[in-house]
């Protein structure tokens, strides 16, 4: 492990979450981390979980994470470690455009998209593959937001899931408003940030070849034996990304600070 000067602040992990989820899915996943000594902070996206604001498109959703990044710049915290999962993809990279205090962007089955993209426009675009996810979708009535059907969620999202972990997420899931889905992202912040992107071979709501396409375009790339959601089913191995990309944050500062 890289040992920072120790004037330097402490790298902080900020995890964003994906479609219909919460800061609540990070829980257990944000207990290795401390166990590790990693000090993280996962966000809610407006509407969503413990969230009072109103649901938002994607560049609110967005415009939520900076708040978060300027306060933690504010109080003088090192560089950012960007997480984002599934569409939370889509979220950190139209976040981190532009910025000089994210020192990583990690993308954990998620949209990993190109200025311009949007997470619909960028799925039509890949070869088309088939996934479960489809069969959970549930379009609202006014058709402006889906929720999930409970009983096919389960295998789109959690197929390798512990069954208790499982039974309390399925309540916790909301509705998720199309704007996240069409609205596009402005900037290239992977010209600038290193990034890496974990790809979950089990993975049936964002099918593994489309991820592959993604990871082409990030740094590094580490494959998951695992489902959507490794934060619950591939808990240590995931914590060990995290801590090698802190790592090699923490050796970036370091030599940065010797020239």
């Amino acid at each position: 492990m890289t040992i920072p000067s120790p004037d330097a602040p402490p790298s902080t992990v900020v995890l964003v979450h994906g479609a219909w989820h919460g800061a609540w899915c990070w829980a257990g996943f944000q207990a290795e981390l401390d166990r590790r000594g990693i000090p993280s902070l996962a966000v809610d996206l407006p509407g969503h979980g413990a969230s009072t604001a109103p649901l938002t498109g994607l560049h609110g959703d967005a415009a939520a994470v900076v708040g978060v990044l300027d306060l933690l710049a504010s109080r003088g915290t090192g560089p950012i470690v960007l997480v984002g999962h599934s569409y939370g993809g889509a979220v950190i990279t139209q976040a981190a455009a532009g910025r000089d205090d994210v020192g990583h962007l990690v993308y954990v089955a998620a949209f990993a998209l190109d200025d311009g993209e949007s997470v619909m426009s960028a799925l039509g675009s890949f070869d088309r593959h088939e996934v479960a996810l489809g069969a959970a979708m549930v379009p609202s009535d006014d058709g402006t937001a889906t929720t999930l059907d409970p009983g096919a969620a389960v295998p789109a999202l959690y197929g390798s899931c512990p069954q208790p972990v499982v039974d309390a997420a399925l309540p916790r899931l909301g509705p998720q408003p199309i704007s996240t889905m069409t609205e596009t992202v402005s900037g290239s912040p992977r010209a600038t940030i290193p990034s890496t992107y974990v790809l979950c071979e089990q993975d049936r709501a964002v099918h593994p070849a489309h991820q592959a396409t993604m990871a082409a375009r990030c740094t590094n790339r580490i494959d998951l034996d695992t489902d959507h959601s490794p934060f619950v089913s591939a808990i240590d191995d995931l914590a060990t990304v995290i801590d090698d990309v802190i790592d090699g944050v923490s050796a970036d500062v370091s030599a940065g600070a010797a020239r």
